[in-house]
């Protein structure tokens, strides 16, 4: 791993690859459209056909963990060949866990993810801040000493999200707007951008919230989930260059053919590069 921070390297990635951001999600559905066993070994001939058609060409690869994990340590050991697959091939990954606890639990979930020497190290994970803020903070620290990254949920795209990412706290800041006041203060003067970024969803209509909080954003829900470049545009204005749209079973849906699925994910890139401009 080379030493630049991940916003750096998210920076350079997006810059240099395009913005799309590919989730690669065994779903038994989408192995079974592929013609493979809901298996170990349909499972591994899943991952590792999207890995190489894919890694080589596209800024983030992001495996769903639990897809994985369902399959047991086998499923894991999968896991990790895709991670060091991916990285191999240049791409950066970012695991999609969405990690949540408090204090020395917090921490060993840092350690498996974002402590370099750990097999299951990735570029940046996703976390879920709602047991508080700090409760997210083992893991910031240790994706910061590790150059390494954190998605946090802030505005998700699901129909529970609003009961709490609306809701209002002391002084009538929404919690979702907290949250993002949380990584303005973590990305403060960091250049090119900041390492701690947010997921929030392509279709979560306004907001009212700013998103120029100067670190990455997440954003899934593109493609088949129906946002487009144009609501991206919408939602985040000039903080859009910092956009990586995400899409996962819409494009490996062109799949099991490899060349059907990397042109898929070319035109999917190829529609949102236009946002480096925003």
């Amino acid at each position: 791993m080379t030493s630049t921070t991940f916003g750096a390297r998210f920076r350079e990635a997006l810059e240099t690859r395009g913005p799309l951001c590919v989730g690669i999600d065994p779903h038994p559905g989408l192995l079974g459209d592929w013609g493979l066993d809901d298996t170990v070994e349909g499972l591994e001939k899943f991952a590792l056909t999207a890995v190489e058609a894919v890694a080589g060409e596209v800024s983030l690869l992001k495996p769903q963990s639990a897809f994985y994990e369902r399959f047991g340590s086998r499923g894991i050991a999968v896991l990790e060949r895709v991670i060091s697959d991916a990285r191999a091939a240049g791409a950066l990954v970012l695991l999609d866990v969405k990690r949540g606890d408090i204090g020395s639990t917090s921490q060993a979930y840092a350690d498996a993810y974002l402590d370099q020497s750990s097999p299951l190290a990735v570029d940046a994970i996703t976390a879920s801040p709602y047991l508080g803020f700090g409760s997210v903070s083992p893991m910031i620290e240790t994706a910061l000493r590790n150059d390494a990254g954190v998605f946090v949920l802030a505005l998700t795209s699901n129909k529970e999200a609003p009961e709490v990412q609306h809701a209002l706290v002391e002084g009538g800041r929404s919690v979702a707007g907290t949250v993002l006041d949380h990584l303005a203060a973590l990305n403060q003067g960091a250049e090119p951008l900041g390492s701690i970024g947010a997921v929030v969803g392509a279709t979560i209509g306004e907001t009212g919230e700013s998103f120029d909080f100067n670190g990455p954003i997440l954003v899934p829900g593109v493609g088949a989930q129906g946002g487009t470049v144009d609501d991206v545009r919408r939602i985040f204005g000039a903080a859009a260059r910092n956009v990586t749209p995400s899409s996962s079973r819409g494009l490996l849906a062109a799949g099991p053919s490899v060349s059907a699925f990397r042109d898929a994910c070319r035109r999917a890139n190829d529609e949102f590069r236009v946002l480096a401009g925003a």
